[in-house]
């Protein structure tokens, strides 16, 4: 009888895990069912893996920028013209950036169509900035600026360069992501997933260009 009282006074208060959704309250959790108490704490290793990249890449170019300022600074500095064409290219690749999003809202819909015609515009868009960019290098080279020429144009070509890289790199996967769309099962049941990892690193290399192009040619 005393014991009930007190129960009914005093209840007993949930475990530390339970009142802040998991150990330490770290998010959801679920008991994993197998009777020794643990807990099952949700993971992407997808998700984790492009983040882990994208900040690979990111001290990459904070590398590049430290030895850019202290380089701008030298007697044999000479500044280098920026092309025309260099803004018509930054304004495609972020337009490219917010059609990559557009598919994916749509894919989130299940609108296949608007799925199909953003990737296509996404397709088309990074085909122009890749093309500009190959013909902003061809304009620098006519009036004589060369990678070697001098540090401001070194630093220019090498930047725009790696950055194209890891762009062709997406377009691989663009291409990938695109192909495994096709089929209507993949598109319900993986191609959300797939399509959201894209888009972010689609957004990233727009923003990295931009980037650049402040840097080299603003700052």
């Amino acid at each position: 009888m005393a014991t009930e009282i007190l129960e009914a006074r005093f209840p007993a208060v949930p475990p530390v895990a339970e009142r802040t959704g998991g150990p330490a309250g770290l998010g959801p959790v679920h008991h994993d069912g197998g009777g020794d108490g643990g807990w099952d704490i949700s993971f992407d290793p997808s998700r984790f893996g492009l983040m882990a990249f994208l900040g690979t890449v990111s001290m990459l170019f904070i590398g590049f920028t430290s030895a850019y300022i202290v380089r701008r600074t030298g007697m044999d500095w000479r500044a280098l013209p920026a092309p025309r064409l260099l803004w018509w290219n930054t304004a495609a690749l972020l337009l490219s950036s917010g059609s990559v999003e557009m598919a994916r809202r749509r894919r989130a819909l299940l609108d296949r169509g608007g799925l199909r015609f953003w990737m296509g515009v996404t397709a088309a868009l990074a085909g122009l900035f890749v093309a500009g960019q190959l013909r902003a290098w061809k304009l620098l080279a006519t009036l004589g600026f060369f990678l070697s020429s001098n540090p401001h144009s070194s630093f220019f070509y090498l930047l725009s360069g790696v950055h194209l890289v890891h762009l062709g790199g997406g377009l691989v996967w663009f291409a990938l992501v695109l192909f495994r769309l096709r089929g209507a099962r993949y598109a319900a049941e993986a191609g959300s997933s797939a399509l959201s990892l894209f888009a972010t690193y689609w957004h990233f290399l727009g923003l990295l260009w931009l980037y650049v192009v402040v840097l080299i040619f603003a700052f």
